[in-house]
């Protein structure tokens, strides 16, 4: 059975568009002489479409969206994802279903029988799930029909096995639509527990997965295909749009693929790039966007990121040079505009600075300093002058801010919280710095001195960021029990050297910060753990684990 793969990149509510993608796909998939082709997980909608669903006519004018590319099954059976009503009665109860085409109508339809309602994932409350299991017949052959959710049996220990189920009823072929977020190192993860899934039933299976971003989520692809014996026969690219044709038989003599997975760093770089990509363009956001360079490391991997995402000509850094400015970071600025190919402009704050010192006075008496107010003022006037630039050239302001600063709210709002997307909200401290070196591999692009020198907020004379934080290893260890592994500060393993209180400390800092994440732009999901629609914590609370 030749299986034509289309791993596609559809854009949330753009319902015609959508279709389009599935036209070509159906148009290219007959070319090549492919007995079907399959296409992600709500491929028409696009996924998530959250509260879309029940926003009136969306469900309507995808369903249009469906029918029409009916009459195309007549050369090819097309099997796709799409929101189905449960019933004609219930027109508000939906079903997030795998959908068969085939000569010219809705031939078949399986619902998702795994709902997922953790972390980014709130299916639950649109959908409702199947009960039963039931083959389809393409042509001759026998083929089960699964969503995203349902592969994932041994993983997250569902009882139920869809895919067993469908073995079992004589699938010939499974197949599973996806739209599966991606996070770091993910991708092995996924496919081994796709071939595991083929191998434990001894029934081929093919894993047709979304690619893009999404808001926040980003898909990376990676669709594949096993045999019966679990062996990878096919992978298509990750983080771009792909088609293979897939030539399956149930007992098939081929030889599996061999699979190099990209290292942890470009892992990160690829899907933020395209991350920001897809943020630009399913928004419509053309003259790009502008960062606040302060010659420190995390500005200039966001500019980085920024110019491989949207080309340097769409990049603008603003260097806003301020009382405690060092000469070398405002040489770091201008020699990374230079490397990067971007164009830099310098607005001294000096002036404002030095007005808002005369009103401090007036309101607070005269002072030698006014302390965390005087400091934060400095990145207020930065957000102010990077949000007027915003507001005067249309372009998209994106924070540079890191998850370890975010974690801990060494951060200041209104200041250097501002903007429409939060590039490395969710990369630590030690992930930056390997953005940065890996970017310099090939050639400069991250200045020297940038890399070097101890990061710095420069907000007051002789500043450095462990006047006020642990060593950055230190903090990265911890947050990453405390955020990812959601561990309390009992049960976190202290770095060597370091004492319980210490990790007391940082966990409380974390708690005590989320009404600045609340606050925070869009963070581009690359960990398991996010700050965003995946972390839902109270700003108020009192919970003190015992």
């Amino acid at each position: 059975m030749r299986v034509a793969i289309a791993q596609v990149n559809p854009s949330v509510g753009d319902l015609r568009e959508n279709r389009r993608l599935v036209e070509q796909a159906v148009d290219r998939a007959a070319s090549a002489g492919a007995d079907l082709v399959a296409l992600p997980e709500m491929v028409l909608t696009g996924y998530p479409p959250m509260d879309l669903l029940e926003r009136h006519g969306f469900v309507r004018d995808q369903l249009r969206e469906l029918d029409a590319l009916a009459p195309l099954s007549r050369e090819l059976p097309i099997v796709l994802g799409a929101v189905v009503p449960v019933d004609d009665t219930h027109p508000q109860q939906l079903m997030n279903a795998a959908v068969l085409l085939a000569d010219g109508r809705r031939a078949a339809v399986r619902p998702k029988s795994h709902l997922p309602s953790y972390d980014v994932f709130d299916e639950k409350r649109f959908f409702r799930g199947a009960k039963t299991r039931e083959t389809v017949s393409i042509g001759s052959h026998r083929v089960g029909l699964t969503v995203c959710e349902d592969a994932w049996v041994e993983t997250l220990g569902y009882a139920v096995d869809p895919t067993g189920e469908l073995a079992g009823a004589g699938a010939e072929l499974v197949l599973n639509l996806s739209a599966s977020p991606w996070h770091v190192d993910k991708g092995a993860d996924r496919r081994n527990m796709l071939a595991d899934l083929a191998r434990r039933h001894q029934v081929p299976l093919v894993f047709v997965n979304q690619v893009g971003g999404n808001d926040e989520l980003i898909f990376d692809g990676a669709s594949l295909a096993c045999d019966a014996r679990g062996q990878v026969l096919a992978q298509l690219a990750h983080f771009q749009e792909d088609f293979r044709v897939v030539d399956i038989e149930a007992n098939p003599a081929l030889s599996a693929t061999s699979i190099e997975d990209l290292p942890h760093v470009e892992q990160l770089e690829a899907g933020l790039v395209l991350g920001i990509r897809d943020y630009f363009r399913k928004q419509g956001l053309p003259p790009g966007a502008v960062v606040g360079l302060s010659g420190g490391i995390d500005s200039a991997v966001t500019a980085h990121l920024a110019a491989r995402a949207l080309g340097p000509e769409r990049v603008l850094g603003i260097l806003m040079p301020g009382p405690f400015s060092s000469e070398h970071s405002v040489s770091d600025a201008e020699e990374l505009g230079r490397l990067l190919g971007i164009e830099v402009r310098q607005a001294p704050i000096g002036p404002i600075y030095q007005s808002f010192q005369v009103l401090f006075a007036a309101l607070f008496g005269e002072r030698e300093d006014y302390g965390l107010a005087q400091q934060n003022i400095q990145a207020r006037i930065r957000g102010a002058i990077l949000m007027a630039v915003s507001n005067a050239e249309n372009r998209l302001v994106l924070a540079t801010g890191n998850k370890s600063e975010l974690s801990v709210g060494y951060c200041t709002l209104y200041g250097d919280m501002v903007g429409g997307l939060a590039v490395l909200g969710d990369a630590y401290k030690r992930d930056v710095y390997a953005l940065a070196r890996n970017a310099n591999a090939d050639g400069p692009r991250i200045p020297a001195g940038s890399i070097e020198k101890p990061p710095s907020a420069e907000l007051a004379a002789g500043q450095v960021d462990s006047d006020d934080l642990p060593p950055y290893e230190v903090l990265d260890a911890i947050l990453e029990q405390a955020v990812e592994g959601r561990l309390s500060a009992a049960e976190i393993t202290p770095p060597a050297g370091v004492s319980s209180k210490v990790v007391r400390d940082i966990v409380a800092r974390v708690d005590r910060n989320e009404y600045k994440r609340r606050q925070a732009p869009l963070v581009l999901r690359t960990s398991p753990k996010a700050f965003g629609m995946g972390r839902r914590l109270p700003i108020v609370h009192r919970y003190q684990p015992g």
